[in-house]
């Protein structure tokens, strides 16, 4: 069965001030705990903030360095998972099941890519 990774995208500029609301950690749960007893979920995490992140680019030969925060970047990747579906339409239900339980006011995006295998 083919993998997928799934890229979860954000603007940390635009992230909501307040807490989750009191049901989310609950619905994210129950969806987390249905996609892995289905045998999907290989792994998933958020990740921190590109304050703590660095970035690395390759030109002329030579690596740079660029320490974040990365203000010059509208979106950044928030959060991943690594998925094991029958098919390129099962991965994007899933990703659209996981989009459908945040708040209507926030701005989530998410990009579902497959693995190449070799």
């Amino acid at each position: 069965m083919p993998r997928f990774l799934t890229m979860i995208r954000i603007n940390e500029q635009d992230l909501p001030p307040e807490e989750f609301p009191a049901d989310f950690q609950q619905r994210m749960g129950a969806l987390f705990e249905e996609i892995t007893k289905a045998g999907v979920m290989l792994d998933t995490a958020g990740l921190l903030p590109t304050s703590e992140g660095t970035r690395l680019s390759w030109s002329g030969g030579k690596i740079s360095f660029t320490d974040g925060p990365f203000t010059e970047t509208k979106e950044v990747v928030g959060g991943y998972s690594l998925t094991q579906c029958k098919d390129n339409a099962e991965a994007i239900e899933w990703t659209k099941r996981f989009l459908e339980i945040h708040p209507a006011e926030w701005n989530v995006s998410a990009e579902v890519r497959e693995i190449q295998e070799m």
